[in-house]
């Protein structure tokens, strides 16, 4: 894994993050435990800024990562003094590599249902390959063959293949995590580059303007009972795109509240019509671009 690289540990050795989601790093439920307990700590990797991995002795051996980076609660900090004496080395770590290997780390263990009672989904996800390439078409003009993506809300992963099939290395994000764990298990889906979180939290892990692009595909179904939500998720998402984002819809008054809200945000953008005969999957879209961005 990307944390045995990181912490320059064999990758025989065994690593555990005290949480078990992002979610649960913004408020460290366990690690506020672990820190009101006594550990058996023989070794203390630093994290330069970003945390601490401790070799625990008992009652097995492994090292085990405590991180504050991403919550209001710096206790991992504050209880540094505790580990000074076992520091065995300090590392330098880029912080978009360690949000990386955290993602890694929750994927692998969502794979390997450490983190479920029973699995409730067997087999591969189904992918209608008709849409698969009829995105593929509809995206390719729009989003620059090198531009760095996050698309979230992606489901198992149906419109995440038409940018890897156009050479794209998406970012990608959902909140269900048995959608996203099918994938990863039929290898569809790459664990070191998706991750489960509400996607009103990712301004609480990515710094504003991010990446190049965000998109989601097929968001909604939106009404007006659940426009609210929806509305904060895709503009709160949106924070991250420095150039633009692209949301595809069922609808076609889907994509003109997407537009109004984005417009009214201080966003251009348009609405476009990309309807089919079978009239399913991507029917209308909104194309956003912060103002003073040109096309292309």
């Amino acid at each position: 894994m990307l944390l045995h690289r990181l912490l320059d540990i064999g990758a025989e050795e065994s690593i555990f993050l005290a949480e078990e989601s992002l979610k649960d790093l913004l408020y460290l439920p366990v690690t506020e435990e672990i820190l009101q307990s006594e550990q058996d700590v023989d070794e203390c990797i630093e994290i330069l800024g970003l945390g601490v991995a401790l070799h625990i002795k008992q009652p097995a051996e492994f090292w085990l990562l405590l991180t504050d980076r991403y919550s209001d609660q710096k206790i991992v900090e504050e209880n540094a003094d505790r580990w000074i004496s076992r520091v065995s080395k300090s590392v330098q770590v880029v912080e978009e590599d360690f949000f990386l290997a955290l993602t890694e780390y929750f994927a692998i263990s969502l794979m390997e249902e450490l983190f479920c009672d029973e699995c409730l989904m067997k087999g591969a996800p189904l992918y209608v390959e008709e849409r698969i390439e009829r995105l593929k078409s509809f995206i390719e003009p729009i989003i620059p063959r090198d531009a760095s993506i996050l698309e979230i809300c992606c489901g198992s992963g149906m419109a995440t293949q038409a940018l890897m099939r156009l050479g794209h290395h998406p970012i990608c994000m959902d909140s269900d995590l048995c959608d996203l764990c099918q994938a990863m298990k039929s290898d569809l889906m790459d664990p070191g580059s998706c991750f489960v979180l509400d996607a009103r939290l990712l301004p609480r892990f990515f710094s504003s303007q991010s990446f190049q692009f965000v998109l989601g595909f097929m968001v909604g179904l939106i009404d007006e009972f659940n426009w609210p939500l929806w509305r904060e998720i895709l503009l709160l998402a949106s924070c991250l795109a420095r150039e633009g984002v692209l949301y595809t819809t069922y609808t076609q008054r889907e994509a003109e509240l997407i537009a109004k809200a984005f417009d009214e945000a201080g966003w251009t953008g348009e609405v476009i019509d990309n309807r089919d005969s079978k009239g399913i999957y991507d029917q209308w879209a909104y194309l956003g671009r912060r103002k003073g961005r040109r096309k292309g």
